[in-house]
């Protein structure tokens, strides 16, 4: 395989997943506008702490996502139709069964996680009743995370871009009508976003359908086999204690935000922004990754999977390099489309530079995250982030009491670049775990 041809597969799979992700940043960036021109900075932070609860809680379960697409490529890869419907339908049941249960301990979950935020009490009661109606979606979001795994596995991100864009679209005509047309208020936010995440579900089973998915059992082997959906825990176990480390830095980033004021936590949130935009670009590059990665792993090729790992990060370095430069020409120009809250604005404008620097410190652990999906070696993923979430904590206890805020970006930046530098220092443990009899 030549470098056009290994682009071109890049390409394909990359490019519909970023049409998809745009729309996401696009509607946290909406739903951020509607209440940031609702006439109070506490709608912002309510919709900030409602954001933070549903991250702590919804990352925990992202293994269905990330395990459903690495097992699914590499079955793909050696050509196992059957199994790849197996494991499609073992991570929808487990998405599910997880989905009623949040809903059946709702009141519990939400109180203890937006307690732990310690917000002031007035945003406090918006983010409760923001949360108390989204949490109905958690089935709908949790099964629509197996359906994007799996059909990134099955080398297929055109079918996530458009249930992506229907879900998107949903949401943000529904939040607007509800909001504008309706005055629902912050509830109107909440309901257009539930009411999209159970159509998108609908349509990824469809288009699952149509893509070749049954539900069925192959071979003999039963849908509810123990030791099947043992293996699939036990080769996410090691996501799920990485997202818990994920968890914990994002949590208490939002948090140290919140102790400073509702001010200080609305700019973070707008400036955490900067960084979802640029996420959401690198994940397109990252899924491909993912699909490729496992596809030459399945099929034994490690010429395909030596050009996968050279040409991703080509196209990581040029598109790090340009939203840097978007973001210092740029960034004045994207706070005044989020919020016309000039108190917000002013304060943003001191912190605006730390997120320049996010797209060269975060590049490289996007790129190689979505490798190690695709290999299934999860627990240098899991070594990668428990050592990044030392040095943020670290760094924020001896930055924060001098620099305040400052200090609070300086700990996340460092997080992102040792979180690639421990995955470059691992690598070659995928080569030797896969292809050890290849010379």
């Amino acid at each position: 395989m030549n470098n056009k041809s290994i682009n071109r597969q890049i390409l394909a799979l990359a490019v519909p997943s970023i049409i998809a992700n745009i729309t996401t940043p696009l509607l946290a960036l909406v739903d951020t506008a509607i209440v940031g021109h609702m006439g109070s900075a506490m709608f912002i932070a309510a919709i900030a702490l409602g954001g933070s609860v549903f991250n702590m809680v919804y990352w925990l379960f992202n293994f269905l996502r990330m395990g459903t697409s690495g097992i699914t490529a590499q079955e793909y890869g050696r050509g196992t139709s059957g199994n790849t419907s197996e494991t499609l339908t073992r991570s929808l049941l487990i998405a599910l069964s997880i989905g009623v249960g949040l809903i059946i301990l709702r009141q519990p979950i939400i109180s203890l996680a937006i307690d732990f935020m310690d917000p002031d009490p007035a945003t406090a009661d918006i983010a409760l009743t923001y949360c108390h109606i989204l949490i109905f979606g958690a089935p709908a979001l949790l099964a629509s995370y197996s359906f994007t795994g799996w059909f990134i596995g099955m080398q297929n991100s055109k079918a996530t871009m458009w249930i992506s864009l229907l879900i998107n679209v949903t949401n943000i005509g529904a939040s607007l009508l509800l909001v504008y047309g309706l005055k629902f208020g912050i509830k109107g936010v909440a309901i257009g976003t539930l009411t999209a995440q159970w159509i998108g579900a609908i349509a990824a089973f469809i288009m699952a359908l149509h893509n070749g998915y049954r539900f069925k059992r192959h071979e003999g082997q039963p849908i509810f086999d123990r030791q099947k959906i043992k293996q699939f825990f036990s080769v996410n176990f090691d996501i799920f204690l990485r997202t818990i480390c994920l968890i914990a830095v994002t949590v208490w980033f939002t948090r140290t935000g919140a102790r400073q004021g509702t001010l200080m936590l609305s700019v973070n949130a707008l400036l955490m922004q900067f960084f979802i935009i640029f996420s959401y670009f690198m994940d397109g590059f990252a899924f491909a990754g993912e699909a490729l990665t496992g596809k030459s792993i399945g099929a034994g090729d490690k010429s395909l999977m030596k050009l996968t790992v050279k040409h991703l990060f080509g196209f990581g370095i040029g598109l790090s390099i340009m939203f840097s430069i978007l973001y210092t020409i740029g960034g004045d120009l994207l706070l005044n489309i989020l919020s016309n809250e000039q108190n917000v604005l002013q304060a943003s404008s001191d912190f605006r530079w730390w997120v320049v620097t996010v797209p060269l410190a975060g590049f490289s652990a996007f790129i190689w995250d979505g490798i190690y999906i695709g290999a299934t070696q999860t627990k240098w993923m899991l070594t990668a982030v428990f050592s990044a979430m030392v040095v943020f904590f670290v760094t924020l206890t001896i930055t924060y009491p001098v620099m305040g805020n400052h200090g609070l970006w300086l700990a996340f930046i460092s997080y992102l670049i040792v979180r690639g530098l421990v995955l470059i220092l691992t690598y070659r443990k995928i080569e030797r775990a896969h292809f050890y009899h290849q010379k």
